[in-house]
């Protein structure tokens, strides 16, 4: 007995989305869209029918979700005048000691 499920979503006939979410939807997930414009997704990890449906229905709905979602843009911070005076300290340190290597010229 087959139990695999196929699930089909309209995005273009999709009354619960924009044209915008819409568009955005197809750029994203163009891999598995067909030319129809219909999200195809199919499940048959379960042994039941009816697993297997709700199974499609999670796939769609994850899907949808994570192509809508749109990444919070970065707001640059500046760096702190401690931060900037104990890099500045650390790099006359460091020279500091690099320079006591040098060779002594003696002068001869």
């Amino acid at each position: 007995m087959e139990t695999a499920v196929t699930g089909y979503f309209n995005v273009r006939n999709s009354a619960l989305l924009s044209d915008a979410q819409k568009e955005l939807i197809l750029s994203r997930l163009s891999n598995r869209i067909n030319s129809e414009s219909v999200l195809v997704v199919r499940s048959q990890e379960h042994r039941s029918q009816l697993g297997n449906k709700e199974e499609v229905v999670k796939k769609i709905n994850h899907l949808l979700k994570n192509a809508l979602h749109t990444k919070k843009a970065r707001i640059a911070t500046k760096k702190s005048k401690a931060s900037i005076e104990k890099r500045l300290e650390q790099k006359k340190r460091k020279s500091q000691t690099k320079e006591g290597r040098r060779r002594i010229d003696g002068g001869w």
